[in-house]
């Protein structure tokens, strides 16, 4: 995490800024109430967040026009730009950090880590705390 966060952090962003604006430019527009459960974060910090990624341009939000107590997060232009010439890099980056492994324990950890990951997230919807 360290390795990523120091990429990151050169692009004037945390890793919760840049996990959002990545999550809204790989999957679109999201309601600001499904970005918290997508990357495991409370819906007061998912509005701060969207708020910091306004101003510096990179997401803005849209009201739902079927719903109009719905509100929506997506990627500007200036964000899709962002992204699409800081991600690269970084995902060499995180590349280069498990350098130190094989490629089958490579394979082995990402799917270790998928299934952390969806248990975490299971039990962050269910409210469940780990024992």
């Amino acid at each position: 995490m360290a390795h990523g966060d120091r990429d990151i952090r050169q692009h004037g962003l945390n890793r919760t800024e840049f996990g959002v604006l990545e999550l809204l430019y790989h999957k679109g527009p999201q309601p600001l109430q499904q970005i918290g459960s997508k990357v495991l974060m409370s819906s007061g910090n998912i509005t701060y967040v969207v708020d910091k990624l306004e101003k510096k341009g990179l997401a803005r939000r849209r009201v739902s026009t079927e719903d109009r107590r719905l509100i929506y997060a997506e990627v500007t232009d200036a964000g899709s730009s962002f992204i699409e010439e800081v991600f690269p890099k970084h995902a060499r980056s995180i590349e280069a950090s498990v350098e130190g492994l094989t490629a089958e324990e490579q394979k082995q950890a990402t799917e270790l880590l998928k299934k952390l990951g969806l248990h975490a997230e299971r039990t962050f919807k269910e409210g469940s705390s780990p024992s």
